[in-house]
């Protein structure tokens, strides 16, 4: 029997998509392949795209034109392959297969049709496909951490994004697959667990008729997990009854991610997010009085088409006025495929660049008085990675969600993977130090 190809992964873009690289490893491993990161002793290398936006698809085709140039046997999934489909084979030549964002599940049979020297498109016309708890996976994050997703698509139009065109609509799991999945979890020393989905507070809607984020957050109170976070929970379903349920459930954090795009009503309305206009602040006071101490992130886009000065500088008002432990500024990006992009108004590049650099620095103060309050904490810290030069150990209290947040540097001997009290002594903008208080 002749030995199977050797296949890499490249992944690209956000922890949904990671999720599906994951599951794809899962696969391979359980049907015989061995699957790494050495695209340069691999015999396939699987690219798993994003296609979000304009600097994500330019990244995904920079990997691919790189790996093209190396002679490598080229397999494209996610969304830039169910964005371009057909056009990615024509175009690459070393190409010998496009697998659609909701297709990943036959990774296995594709690899095999390639060995045949077949050119394999598998592209579903619309995604339906969500991996459930007895899908193989590998994960790919540091070993406390893992994702979890609950739902994929979306059911929101938003001008703006061409999501529900690469993801479809939204397909929520079952809360007892999502809890028998963070046992799992569990079981193999994960500390913390992140919620993803594209809406998170829209859970459930199309399963049960009616959100269910939180019943699900009380189901996963069961887990043994010691942290549970939130991630991409838009304001539509953040309900009293959410935010009891995080209030009420020991091993969720109080930390919400609220991507709240803009706060001026005329910007929200041409974004087609209209239910957010004269939301925002209500809903933020709200969190505030039902979670005392909870910390929020948020994003905003600026430079979105027909934005006036006067649109910015209400959301500049809004930013200093809430105070939100995390901010990301993302310029407009024009999508084909999307309402906004045949939009009138379309902004300069410099407008865009400008306006995003003033908000962060208007932000950046506001950060750094929300981390100095952490001075003189002794506050619990998940251990990540040890620093073998210095010693030094680097870690994330709830503050911080890994990579869009802080981090917490640490001295003193600390076991890796382990959550422990750590003593914070400074802090600057975006990051923690101190030492362990034991």
């Amino acid at each position: 029997m002749p030995n199977k190809p050797k296949i890499a992964i490249a992944h690209l873009g956000c922890d949904k998509n990671r999720v599906d690289t994951e599951h794809m490893i899962g696969l391979l491993a359980a049907a015989g392949y061995g699957v790494g990161t050495d695209e340069t002793e691999a015999d396939y290398v699987i690219v798993n795209t994003c296609s979000f936006i304009q600097a994500a698809r330019q990244e995904s085709v920079r990997t691919l034109v790189e790996l093209a140039e190396a002679n490598k046997k080229i397999v494209i999934t996610g969304c830039l392959a169910q964005h371009f489909q057909g056009e990615l084979l024509a175009e690459i030549p070393e190409a010998v297969a496009v697998v659609g964002s909701g297709d990943y599940q036959h990774i296995v049979e594709v690899i095999e049709r390639a060995e045949t020297g077949e050119r394999v498109q598998r592209v579903s016309a619309v995604p339906t496909y969500i991996a459930d708890e007895t899908v193989p996976r590998y994960r790919t994050t540091p070993e406390p951490v893992a994702y979890l997703r609950i739902a994929e698509g979306c059911d929101y139009r938003c001008a703006f994004c061409i999501i529900p065109h690469l993801r479809g609509d939204q397909r929520s799991r079952s809360i007892e697959s999502i809890v028998a999945e963070a046992h799992q979890l569990a079981a193999e020393g994960v500390q913390e667990i992140i919620l993803v989905s594209q809406i998170t507070t829209n859970y459930g809607l199309d399963l049960y008729g009616q959100p269910k984020l939180a019943d699900l957050i009380r189901a996963l109170g069961e887990v043994d997990v010691p942290w549970i976070r939130l991630h991409y929970a838009y304001p539509t379903g953040l309900s009293e009854a959410v935010m009891a349920a995080i209030r009420d459930t020991a091993n969720v954090l109080p930390y919400l991610d609220l991507p709240l795009q803009h706060s001026h009503p005329d910007v929200l309305r041409a974004m087609n997010r209209p239910w957010q206009a004269g939301v925002n602040d209500r809903l933020i006071e709200q969190v505030k009085a039902q979670l005392p101490g909870a910390v929020l992130r948020t994003t905003f886009i600026v430079g979105f088409p027909g934005e006036t000065e006067a649109h910015f500088e209400h959301l500049c008002e809004f930013v200093q006025r809430h105070e939100f432990d995390h901010v990301g500024v993302f310029t407009y990006s024009a999508e084909e495929g999307t309402a906004a992009y045949h939009l009138p108004d379309q902004l300069p590049e410099a407008v865009k660049t400008t306006r995003r650099n003033r908000l962060m620095e208007l932000q950046q103060p506001i950060a750094q008085r929300k981390n100095l309050a952490e001075v003189g904490k002794v506050v619990p810290v998940l251990m990540e990675q040890e620093n073998p030069q210095t010693g030094e150990f680097l870690g994330r209290s709830p503050r911080f969600a890994p990579d869009v947040d802080g981090v917490v540097y640490v001295k003193g001997t600390a076991q890796l993977g382990a959550i422990m009290p750590v003593e914070i002594t400074a802090a600057d903008v975006y990051d923690l130090y101190g030492r362990i208080a034991l």
